[in-house]
């Protein structure tokens, strides 16, 4: 597994587990999810697994409106939590990270629904990240 591929999935778990276990501390929350994970996050995983939660955490709100806007029908708060944050998180890299072309964040975040979601989350995160993309022009 590659190193970005790694931090994805790192930071996947981590936005999981304070998706579900909401507390006011943030950063102790993900402190405590480095030490606990020391190390899978080695010096190559870490920069960009930590740019992706902190990214996200912090674009929270911008990023929640675009999936809302167009995941049709679909409020954030009935998806499975799974697909939420693995989409927060390739929305956070399609408004951020442009040296990353859209094709390669989309393509990984199906892959990686492949491996933790369900049958159904490949293709429905690969329809509203691609609308997002298409409305982002990238």
């Amino acid at each position: 597994m590659g190193d970005r591929r790694q931090s994805r999935e790192l930071a996947l778990q981590a936005l999981f587990f304070v998706d579900m276990n909401p507390s006011k501390d943030f950063q102790a929350d993900m402190d405590a999810f480095c030490r606990e994970n020391e190390t899978l996050l080695t010096p190559a995983v870490r920069p960009f697994f930590l740019d992706l939660v902190k990214g996200v955490h912090e674009d929270f709100q911008e990023i929640d409106q675009l999936l809302e806007t167009y995941s049709r029908k679909w409020k954030i708060s009935r998806m499975p939590g799974v697909d939420r944050n693995i989409m927060r998180i390739a929305t956070y890299e399609l408004l951020k990270h442009l040296d990353i072309p859209p094709s390669v964040t989309i393509n990984e975040a199906v892959d990686i629904a492949k491996k933790y979601g369900t049958r159904e989350s490949g293709p429905f995160i690969n329809g509203i990240l691609d609308q997002i993309r298409l409305s982002l022009d990238r």
